[in-house]
């Protein structure tokens, strides 16, 4: 591996002796090495320590800039274990290697639109440049995908392994400019508005015995899904939504009738309708986040740039570095791993209703 045997690993760069704590002010010798900056021996137990809670502020994960990390090692953990063909806790567990096998990271969501004590994650302006503590997160995640391909590679599974990195959504807005939310820079919610078009919320004394009639309540992110009463008129409550406009709701765009049915099922109740399916949709104008909490500085579900667009990354070995510039999709992941596994992808029911394709310029067999 390489590592940096420069000033780069001093715990502080602006004192003569590196911050070396309690040595004199011109030489801190060793002392003044961070080690947490020195490269790690990924079989050696030498990932991110949890066995206690970095940041014991009582609240959830999803809370802390460091506790998300730790939530998210676990997981590493069970993958690294399976590598070496043990059960995901390890211990003395024998199991055989997965033929399929990933997890989810949540370290950068969180990292993109947590605040935490007033203080920001997420990027500095439009271009994306990063905070000091979604870099944090973008680093180790880093580095705990650089354990995975150091087990596979000591366990001699690398070359026979595809590795695929991507995410199933972004976050909006990217620029910090354009965030508002309840109290600044919008008034109220979709659901506000509408209220009494809404049906009653699923309650113990709201029993129905149809599941089909069961309510769903509004889903409001960065984008608002609203299933109306059944009684209720969606003319009247689309007519409502206009009236709020840009001041009140940050209206960028409703989604109703033909317009919805373009991407969803229509609407309503068997045999003419989908009951999953909202029978409004408003997109806010890009920045608009139904939301009043100070923990967040951005959310994802809409249909903007910034949540629809995402990395993805396939390695492995005989693959020849290149930039594909074919306009994919993630749901094209699903067939190419049947492919790579020596599957049909045509088996999937989903493959042959849309007709995904296999990620494009791989050579898998």
């Amino acid at each position: 591996t390489t590592t940096e045997y420069e000033e780069g690993v001093d715990i502080d760069q602006s004192q003569l002796n590196g911050g070396a704590p309690g040595e004199a002010p011109t030489d801190g010798d060793w002392k003044a090495i961070d080690p947490n900056r020195l490269p790690r021996d990924p079989y050696k137990g030498c990932g991110l320590d949890c066995s206690t809670i970095p940041d014991n502020n009582g609240g959830a994960w999803t809370d802390s800039f460091q506790n998300i990390r730790c939530y998210d090692q676990l997981k590493v953990n069970a993958i690294l274990n399976w590598i070496d063909g043990k059960a995901h806790l390890g211990g003395n567990t024998k199991a055989p290697v997965p033929n399929l096998f990933g997890m989810n990271f949540q370290a950068v969501s969180v990292g993109q639109k947590l605040i935490e004590n007033g203080v920001k994650g997420g990027y500095k302006d439009a271009a994306g440049t990063v905070t000091d503590h979604l870099k944090a997160e973008i680093v180790f995640v880093d580095a705990a995908i650089g354990q995975m391909v150091s087990e596979l590679r000591h366990q001699g599974l690398l070359d026979k392994t595809l590795i695929i990195v991507t995410a199933k959504h972004g976050q909006s807005p990217i620029d910090p400019n354009r965030f508002q939310k309840i109290g600044a820079g919008i008034t109220t919610t979709p659901a506000d508005v509408i209220a009494g078009s809404l049906p009653p919320p699923p309650a113990p004394e709201n029993p129905n015995t149809n599941p089909a009639l069961n309510p769903i309540g509004p889903t409001q992110d960065d984008i608002s899904l609203l299933w109306l009463d059944r009684q209720a008129s969606v003319a009247g409550a689309v007519q409502a939504l206009e009236a709020s406009g840009t001041a009140g709701i940050g209206l960028g765009q409703i989604f109703f009738g033909p317009s919805l049915e373009t991407m969803f099922n229509a609407p309503g109740l068997p045999p003419n309708g989908d009951p999953r399916s909202p029978d409004i949709v408003v997109q806010p104008n890009v920045g608009v986040i139904y939301t009043g909490s100070h923990k967040k500085q951005a959310e994802h579900g809409g249909f903007a740039q910034d949540d629809t667009n995402v990395m993805i990354l396939v390695s492995n070995p005989s693959l020849q570095a290149s930039t594909v510039t074919t306009f994919v999709e993630t749901t094209q992941v699903a067939p190419t791993i049947l492919e790579a596994l020596g599957l049909d992808p045509t088996s999937l029911d989903a493959v042959q209703k849309e007709g995904t394709a296999v990620l494009p310029g791989l050579t898998l067999k």
